[in-house]
């Protein structure tokens, strides 16, 4: 089969790859259909690692996948050849303390789709997943939507993690598609009054009309100052969503006393700071948020009611082979990109 992999820094070509086979009998091979770029994707494309998780070319990316199932394993029940499906990329072991007690997003033994040193990515012809991994989806729903349905799932698991959001005033600092999955759940979990900055224009005009009362760019003005203009209370909550200190210190700032900060980014420094006289006197909470659980169902759910419609997300296509393309595009913030996607059958 074709896989696209990474080859260096920058690097991307095709690879005629082994084609995967069913080995356990919970197994099931997926012809794949879409695949979403992420912005950990194009860490791994820009700087060859994410923290500790160091790449060893050549390796095969991507994560964000929908696909139709070809052969499933004697002992799968939850999907049958034919099925149309979204794919969760974890693959927690189910044994350890983490796993028992409901916090497979960090099991132990995590084996994770297009990460380093533990599994390679999606972005080939075929995959084989456990069924745990797979979930139908309905008619309505195309592949583009359940393949964008696992960072819509961290942003609702970040909102579901965060606080009441009713009546609630929130911030979200950077609106790539996490903020925008964000925002989304937000305002489908009764949000209104919500706050959006972001250095890319383009960005922001989406956030404006898909609900923001305030939209902001760091890089031309004081947004700061500009929401506490318009929320002199400060926020209740903030989501950090691009990775940078700057956004940590505008959180801090702008949260009220006994405020949320809700850190989702993913930096390309080893540590953040936080401001120690603010934080300590306004009694600020910090949650980082690792990836999703148990929030891919209640997504699928809502993208199925309507409830959630990511039509402004996906702004970008290209087809398999010009899979370099998509991913310098969304490295480089080029043409007001918000989602590219990889459709296995666009021409």
């Amino acid at each position: 089969m074709k896989a696209m992999v990474l080859t260096g820094i920058r690097q991307m070509e095709m690879r005629e790859l082994p084609m995967p086979e069913i080995k356990a009998n919970t197994d099931v091979l997926i012809a794949m259909k879409v695949v979403g770029v992420c912005g950990s994707d194009v860490h791994y494309y820009t700087k060859g690692k994410i923290g500790s998780q160091v790449v060893q070319y050549p390796f095969p990316v991507g994560h964000e996948g929908a696909g139709e199932v070809v052969e499933v394993g004697s002992a799968v029940s939850r999907v049958k050849p034919g099925d149309r499906i979204a794919i969760e990329p974890a693959m927690p072991c189910g044994q350890c303390d983490q796993c028992e007690v409901g916090r497979p997003h960090t099991c132990r033994k995590l084996r994770f789709l297009g990460c380093p040193g533990q599994a390679d990515g999606c972005l080939t012809e075929f995959l084989v997943m456990p069924e745990t991994s797979c979930f139908p989806i309905s008619d309505r729903l195309s592949y583009t939507e359940a393949a964008i349905s696992e960072p819509l799932a961290i942003g609702l698991y970040a909102v579901n993690q965060s606080i009441l959001l009713k009546n609630a005033s929130i911030g979200i600092l950077g609106f790539g598609p996490i903020g925008m999955s964000v925002l989304l759940s937000a305002m489908a979990k009764g949000a209104t009054n919500i706050f959006v900055t972001d250095l890319v224009d383009e960005r922001l005009r989406i956030a404006k009309k898909g609900g923001a009362v305030y939209t902001g760019n760091p890089g031309k003005e004081d947004v700061v100052t500009g929401i506490k203009t318009k929320e002199p209370l400060l926020l209740d909550v903030v989501f950090e969503c691009c990775g940078k200190q700057e956004a940590i210190d505008q959180a801090v700032e702008l949260l009220k006393p006994g405020g949320k900060l809700m850190v989702i980014g993913i930096p390309e420094f080893d540590r953040w700071s936080f401001p120690v006289d603010q934080m300590r006197h306004k009694e600020i909470c910090v949650q980082n948020v690792r990836r999703q659980n148990h929030a891919l169902e209640e997504t699928l759910e809502l993208l199925t009611s309507g409830k959630i419609a990511i039509g402004n997300m996906a702004t970008h296509r290209f087809p398999f082979s010009r899979t370099k393309e998509a991913f310098d595009l969304v490295s480089e913030y080029r043409d007001g990109v918000m989602k590219a996607m990889v459709d296995f059958n666009y021409k």
